[in-house]
């Protein structure tokens, strides 16, 4: 609690406060247009953080993840587009109460639910991290390496329609992890005798390429779907159509909360993301509905159900990162990088040896919260206006940054051609159904499992039958093997498969998105 006191005194200074402030109105503005998002937004931003102080850099970072899940229920709501994946479901209920006049109550009660559930996530993360990581210091390498190895195997299933491809993309991750110094003996390996690539592929380039610049290639295809005309939607006339009732509140109270308390379950567990959420969120809420069948016509309830447990994804996803240094998903992989640039470096140990810095992570969290709150509150009318900025306008600019961003992060050209073979990778990942989300937890943890399958085969005398001193490692070996089983016998991805042909129903002929981004 001292510490978080003291993060407050950090992060409540005019600077820190401008630059979280700058993160969460360029979150909200990518969120609301289609094709881009937090992932793209915090991959490109990274470079750009260079110097600022830490503090700062991570609450903007943070700030642009926080504000592009609320954003993004602007275009679902206005255009029946979502911003991202995610905001599907609130695009069944939001867009017709905007065909119906009531555009603001729609927007206003999904801001409201956004910023709930994105502060009692952030609270639950503040409340989790530290316990499990008292625990986590008492596993040792065996149990590391099983516990890296269910994660990977259970995000691989989840993450996409088919657990082979996830595997397989999942596989690829911890190959191209490997290209560098060798761990033990620092021979260099696939290296082919280019010198730039003795330290390894940097994450950095890697995600801009597989993220940003991939999607704007696929936008590029879709551009006459895409490019908006001016939005035909008109306020109704009456008060009551343009603010959330005293009425409406108390029916969406325990809808927020049961969506909140969803997302932050979905969220600690690796690999399901936000999509999951926001559509297991909005599919209790109906059941639990005594009029199911007016879901789909215009029902508040369902755009609070959906934004609430959508924001509160993203805090909780945070968990396993900060207390085990294993990302559960994309935008966690991407802040791993983020995070070890200004110092602190993800796991267990930074609550023993950087605990103030962890306190102003925490701080610039609950203040990106309010800013969002007052960002998206005043700054209704103007995002409104920004999605219809028009896609061939966007994508150049974007591919501008992606370059800037990706030179900045090692002042060399060879970042560039990084990005740009990764491009293509995740351009064919994209139109392969290949998860690209697993490929880079993959390549984020690869180097750990290495390291700790390496230790784990010295202390274990390379006999599986010494595993029975290690019995935490024999129940994670034991999962991962169920899950293989469950999900080989489901089809692989059955909960994405579900929000995945959900999708097309929620959202206009216009979206080309795809339902990976979490």
């Amino acid at each position: 609690m001292d510490y978080l006191i003291i993060g407050f005194q950090d992060v409540l200074n005019p600077t820190t406060l401008f630059w979280v402030t700058v993160g969460v109105t360029l979150g909200y503005v990518l969120g609301a247009l289609p094709g881009l998002g937090k992932a793209t937004g915090v991959a490109v931003a990274i470079p750009l953080t260079f110097y600022l102080e830490p503090a700062a850099a991570l609450g903007m970072l943070i700030g642009i993840a926080k504000g592009s899940g609320a954003g993004s229920a602007v275009s679902a709501i206005l255009l029946n587009t979502p911003g991202e994946p995610s905001s599907a479901p609130t695009a069944l209920d939001g867009y017709p109460l905007a065909r119906q006049g009531k555009a603001q109550k729609a927007l206003k009660m999904g801001l409201y639910a956004s910023v709930i559930g994105d502060l009692l996530s952030t609270l639950v993360l503040i409340g989790l991290a530290a316990p499990l990581a008292r625990y986590a210091l008492l596993i040792g390498p065996v149990e590391l390496c099983a516990i890296l190895l269910f994660s990977l195997t259970f995000i691989g299933g989840l993450s996409g329609n088919s657990m082979i491809k996830g595997m397989i993309a999942a596989a690829f991750g911890v190959f191209f992890a490997t290209v560098g110094l060798e761990t033990e003996t620092f021979v260099t390996r696939l290296t082919f005798g280019v010198l730039e690539l003795d330290d390894g592929l940097s994450l950095v380039p890697l995600a801009i390429g597989m993220l940003a610049v991939a999607e704007m290639i696929i936008q590029a295809g879709n551009i006459a779907a895409l490019d908006h005309e001016s939005s035909q939607i008109v306020d109704g006339a009456e008060r009551e159509d343009r603010i959330v009732t005293g009425a409406e509140w108390r029916r969406c109270i325990p809808v927020i909360l049961r969506g909140t308390l969803i997302g932050s379950i979905v969220g600690i567990l690796p690999g399901l993301g936000a999509s999951v959420g926001s559509f297991l969120s909005y599919g209790a809420t109906k059941k639990a509905s005594k009029t199911p069948e007016k879901y789909g016509t215009g029902m508040i309830e369902g755009v609070a159900a959906a934004e609430s447990a959508d924001n509160a994804v993203v805090p909780s996803s945070l968990v396993p990162l900060f207390a085990l240094g294993i990302p559960g998903s994309v935008i966690a992989a991407i802040l791993i990088a983020a995070f070890i640039l200004h110092g602190l470096t993800p796991g267990p140990l930074m609550f023993q040896q950087q605990p103030r810095l962890v306190a102003d992570v925490y701080a610039s969290m609950i203040c990106a919260s309010f800013i969002m709150l007052a960002i998206g509150y005043f700054g209704q009318s103007l995002f409104a206006l920004i999605i219809k900025v028009p896609l061939r306008h966007i994508i150049p600019a974007v591919l501008l940054l992606c370059s800037v961003g990706a030179y900045m992060e090692t002042s060399s050209v060879f970042s560039i051609y990084v990005m740009l073979a990764f491009t293509v990778i995740g351009f064919f990942a994209r139109k392969l159904d290949f998860s690209f989300v697993t490929f880079l937890i993959g390549f984020v943890i690869g180097p750990k499992l290495e390291l700790t399958f390496r230790q784990s085969l010295q202390l274990l005398d390379h006999r599986a039958d010494n595993l029975i001193h290690h019995p935490i490692a024999v129940v994670f070996i034991v999962l991962t093997v169920v899950t293989v089983l469950w999900l080989g016998r489901s089809g692989g991805g059955g909960i994405t498969q579900a929000s995945a042909e959900a999708l097309p129903q929620a959202v206009g002929p216009a979206s080309g998105q795809t339902n990976e981004k979490q």
